[in-house]
């Protein structure tokens, strides 16, 4: 057995079928840690008594790791949920999961194991764009199916892979005007130094241009930047009316408490298309967050009844579970599709459950009814605006239906089946 398999509260595994009964007691010790993941499925035939495997490449350390646990979570809830119905076509669910640890080569490795030995029927992964377009052509190649459950920049266009979560069309064109219209014309934008950061500022500058606004300037850092200092003042000669954020991870986290130190917090207000995600409103004093506003497609705080039940059982099951954002609740979402296609097909073939799912198959989740676009493989799906308001989000905009318009200008699935690319779309 390999070495990276042996714990199995973070990667491990040990080999062979689980009746119903042991399934459920693992799913059950997984409020302790991640739920085991086997070695090597067996080459012998499977039977009807033998799991169906689920696989999950998600961070739960390093500089995304907060972000990574509860969509973790959420998958651990959805089978435990699934298999307790009696599972899908006969057979019990079980995770395969392994602990990327926020770096790209062990997402590039664990996906050729979790393809090649493990031989999942389909894979719910990534949190940054960089660690999607590591392993994205991967299952390609090894005809895995792919779901992708983050927000992020828009343009993937790839029939082996589903985005289930909200692109700039959906989020940041109602976060810009919001902001511009309460605050101000003069913008000043920063964002995270990869595709995700660079592609986002530039939605963020069109934006601002189709709603008659000035962008004063735009500052990329690295994930590993902790120190924004010198930024803050560059800021403070600026004078803009409002900043926009894009800065992903643990580490920008620090620039939201330098701000507030600094004294800035009540003169220039931010808005941003990240904060929240790392589970910064817990981490941050109120005095530290108060007044940011945010834009996704799903807030713990909506009290529509599948929200709350989603988050009431996710906390019952994990207790001190970090925020439950759109992360989660598209990774959720997202499993329950593929369950939804499979019953539908009445097959884990991953083509026919492709077909199924470009049908306009639709789940109500806890983000409203979500509904996946044949043309795009994205999501018809709600939008929220929301304040940070004593550590708590208060939404202040609700965008109904909202299809991935961004993506679709550059991907036709339907006209072009075989197409395997990420567009940057021209702004």
């Amino acid at each position: 057995m390999s070495k990276n398999r042996t714990d199995l509260t973070n990667r491990g595994a040990a080999s062979g079928s689980v009746t119903r009964r042991t399934f459920l007691r693992s799913t059950a010790l997984a409020a302790g840690g991640l739920i085991a993941a086997p070695a090597i499925m067996r080459h012998a035939a499977l039977g009807s008594d033998d799991p169906i495997l689920i696989g999950s490449l998600h961070d739960q350390s390093g500089a995304v790791g907060t972000s990574g646990v509860p969509m973790v979570r959420a998958l651990e809830l959805g089978i435990e949920e699934v298999n307790a119905a009696g599972g899908v076509l006969g057979r019990p669910l079980k995770l395969v999961h392994y602990d990327t640890q926020s770096n790209i080569q062990l997402y590039t490795q664990y996906a050729q194991q979790i393809a090649l030995k493990d031989k999942v029927a389909v894979v719910h992964g990534g949190i940054t764009s960089a660690s999607r377009e590591a392993i994205r052509p991967v299952f390609g190649r090894y005809k895995t199916l792919y779901f992708y459950n983050t927000l992020y920049e828009g343009g993937v266009c790839d029939r082996n892979v589903f985005s289930t979560g909200t692109t700039p069309a959906q989020t940041v064109e109602k976060l810009v005007p919001y902001a511009l219209e309460r605050w101000g014309k003069k913008v000043y934008i920063l964002a995270a130094d990869y595709n995700y950061g660079q592609i986002t500022a530039k939605w963020m500058e069109k934006y601002t241009r189709d709603n008659g606004g000035e962008v004063l300037s735009v500052d990329f850092f690295p994930l590993d930047v902790t120190n924004f200092g010198s930024t803050i003042s560059k800021i403070q000669q600026a004078k803009p009316d409002v900043v926009f954020s894009a800065l992903v991870g643990g580490n920008h986290t620090a620039f939201y408490r330098q701000w507030a130190a600094a004294g800035l917090k009540g003169s220039i207000p931010i808005a941003s298309t990240t904060f929240g995600l790392v589970n910064e409103l817990a981490a941050l004093e109120a005095s530290e967050s108060d007044g940011i506003i945010s834009g996704y497609g799903y807030y713990e705080e909506l009290t529509t009844p599948a929200s709350t039940k989603f988050t009431g059982a996710l906390k019952e099951k994990f207790p001190g579970i970090p925020y439950i954002s759109e992360l989660a609740a598209c990774t959720y979402e997202g499993f329950h599709l593929w369950v939804e296609a499979a019953k539908k097909a009445q097959s884990i073939d991953r083509m026919k459950v492709t077909e199924a799912l470009e049908e306009g198959m639709s789940f109500d989740g806890p983000t409203g009814t979500v509904t996946i676009d044949h043309k795009t493989h994205h999501t018809v799906r709600n939008a929220f605006l929301a304040e940070a308001k004593e550590k708590l989000w208060s939404v202040v905009g609700s965008y109904p239906d909202q299809p991935p318009a961004d993506t679709a200008a550059v991907c036709d699935l339907i006209a072009n089946p075989r197409d395997t690319k990420q567009y940057v779309i021209s702004l």
